[in-house]
Parts: structure tokens; sequence; C-alpha cells
């Protein structure tokens, strides 16, 4: 069964171009087209709710506003936490990326906003909350996804070996 245009719950391939303020944060240019199954919340909402109906071939280019992307920008997603609670051997750097977890065992990015010898300021924000996103993306491919991509709700690149 062939499908001609991005409906939910296709494996969609995508070339993508991602573009904030006039820089050039991340493009399928390298590792080729992206792949995602829709309808799963894959990719952020505003993008996807923009590709429904596009055909194979066809480009478009798409500005996400910070709600239909990563989020605004949280003044008060910012926590102090004591320099003593990470490995003294450790070496932080302002920027840096940590994976916390917090009470009820949640996995959590949070970045290291500053520090000093007793204190370390972490930033909960996504690096491009609050960023306007603009987006260039062509749809390459269309396919139904396997029985075990459904199951999981994501593409299973390569081997399959990845959960």
């Amino acid at each position: 069964m062939t499908h001609d245009m991005v409906k939910d719950g296709l494996v969609v391939s995508m070339e993508y171009k991602l573009t904030v303020d006039g820089e050039v944060l991340d493009s399928s240019d390298e590792a080729g087209p992206l792949q995602f199954l829709t309808g799963y919340g894959n990719i952020i909402p505003g993008l996807e709710n923009e590709m429904m109906g596009m055909k194979i071939g066809e480009s478009k280019n798409v500005t996400v506003q910070p709600a239909d992307g990563y989020g605004e920008f949280e003044e008060d997603a910012f926590t102090e936490v004591s320099r003593s609670q990470f490995p003294t051997d450790m070496k932080l750097e302002e920027g840096m990326e940590l994976h916390v977890t917090d009470e009820d065992g949640n996995h959590q990015a949070a970045y290291v906003a500053e520090f000093d010898d007793k204190t370390v300021k972490l930033d909960f924000n996504h690096p491009l909350a609050g960023a306007v996103l603009d987006f260039y993306v062509k749809v390459v491919a269309l396919r139904e996804p396997t029985d075990e991509e459904l199951d999981h709700g994501h593409v299973h690149e390569g081997d399959g070996h990845h959960h």
C-alpha cells in the first residue's frame, strides 16, 4: 500500500534544517533524512502539525513559536544545589549538561548555569526554550510502520536493538 501524504501513524523520512535567530543549529545534511513516526509526539507538535498533508517531494518553511516548540523560558526553572552533591573530581563547566533524578525518580536534563565552591545553580530550561524555531522541511519518503514500531511508538533505526 503506497502513501502519498503525511498523516497519523506513518513513518516519515524528512530532510530538515533548523535555524534560530539566523543561525543553523541542526540539519539532516550530515546524518541523512530523519525518520519519525507521526502521531506519537516524536517531534515537536508545532512542526508535526504543519507537516500533515505534505506530499513526497514537497518542502516548506515552518516557523514554530516557543509554546509549540520547546516551551517558554521559565525564570523559576533554576535550582541551587550544594557543590558537595557532585563528585569532587568532577570538573564543572558553565553550560554543561547534567542528568539528574528528581524525587519521583524522573530523569531530567539540567544545565550548569553558574557555580562556585559551595553552590551549583542548575537550569532546567531546554536550551531552545523561548526560541522561535525556523524549520525547512522536505518529505522524502513515507512508509507504514512495523508492528514493533507501532508497539513502541517510535522508529527503530538500524538493527532494531535500540529501545
